[in-house]
Parts: structure tokens; sequence; C-alpha cells
């Protein structure tokens, strides 16, 4: 099935926890993924300083698992973005606001969401027809930067990616996230390609999230 843009964004923020997928090839990215969503955490964004993260993106879209919902991280330029897609991503991240990215994203219908830090960035972004930026580094803006934005921009919706923690996820719950990005806490525990550490953290963001939302 394929799902339009905004359909993608409204299966992402209902999932709300998204996995940072760092692989250190396309076949850990693969193992890593698999037992993410083993965990309960649907969407996954694989990440490119992962080696042969395209291949990634294609073999897990490739399960056809209707709620799995395989995006692209870390891409820095429009030619990357349009491999992602080409490759499968139903959405597209970046750690900065790149006008190009958006342009080609926009001429797909692939969410776009870039990491903006500062209330122009903010801005920026909007104009450029993203619906929803990444607020990067999140460990350095922490939670409060949400309700600081949306008081002059209401409308802005926002995705923390870094620092965010089970200890924490409630403070972003509350201050109106989007949805949430996790990564290194996801893969502290692999040992030497044993991944059942995954699934099991990823379970615990997973109730966490629940006990949160009741």
């Amino acid at each position: 099935m394929t799902l339009t843009k905004h359909e993608t964004l409204k299966e992402m923020h209902e999932a709300y926890l998204v996995a940072v997928v760092r692989g250190t090839s396309a076949e850990d990215a693969i193992n890593i993924g698999k037992k993410v969503y083993e965990g309960g955490i649907k969407s996954l964004e694989i990440t490119f300083s992962t080696p042969g993260a395209e291949r990634a993106i294609e073999a897990l879209s490739a399960l056809g698992i209707e709620d799995m919902i395989v995006g692209a991280g870390t891409v820095l330029d429009g030619e990357t973005a349009r491999i992602a897609i080409l490759y499968g991503a139903k959405y597209v991240v970046s750690p900065h606001f790149n006008k190009d990215i958006a342009t080609v994203c926009n001429r797909y219908s692939i969410p776009y969401l870039p990491g903006c830090g500062s209330i122009t960035e903010v801005m920026s972004a909007l104009e450029s027809g993203v619906d929803v930026v990444k607020l990067f580094p999140g460990s350095l803006l922490g939670p409060g930067f949400i309700k600081d934005v949306k008081g002059p921009i209401p409308h802005a919706e926002m995705m923390p990616s870094g620092g965010v923690s089970i200890d924490n996820l409630h403070e972003w719950v509350e201050k109106g996230a989007y949805a949430v990005g996790i990564g290194s806490a996801l893969t502290k525990d692999v040992q030497a390609g044993n991944y059942d550490s995954v699934a099991l953290v990823a379970r615990q963001f997973v109730d966490r999230l629940n006990e949160v939302r009741k």
C-alpha cells in the first residue's frame, strides 16, 4: 500500500517513537531495524551514515510489513534524498535544513523533517513546505523549546532527536512533541551480533509511552 505524505505523517504521529538506526553496515542496520519493530517501534529512520543505507532501506521496505514506516536519516543533500526515495524511503530526515532536499521531497510528496535549532530555522522550514521539523540537537534544546516555539507559532510541529530517554519521555509528550527520535539508547547493549537487547529496549520505550499516554 502506498501512503500519501499526510498519511505517513499521521502514522508517524500515532506510532510516536522513531528509531534512529545507525548501523556499521547495511546488514547491521537491517538486523537492528527488524528487532526494533519486533519490540514495537514501527517507524525506522535508517541513517545515511550507515554504509549501504539505501540497501537497508530497500530490504526493510521489501518485507512488506504494512505498519512498518521506513525512512531515511542523515540526508545531507538533494541527490541523497532522491536515492533514498528511489530505494523506498517513506520520509526523509536531515540534521539541517536544506532547500534542495525540500524541493525533491515536495516533488515526490515525501515528508521532509529537517533539523532546526532556532525560531528562524523553523520558520524557514515551514515556508518551504515542511510539515514537521526535527528539533536537533534535542539534548541541547530540551523539551521547553517546544513550548517556547509554540507560543508564537502554535501550528509548528516538532520531533526532537537526541537526548530522548525513557526517563524524560513524558516531558517531551507533555510539551507537545509530534513524535520523538530515539537513537543510541536502542543499541547500547548489542554484543557480538546478538540483537535481542534491541527488541527489549524498544519494548521498554513502548511500554513507557503507553504509561505516559494514559
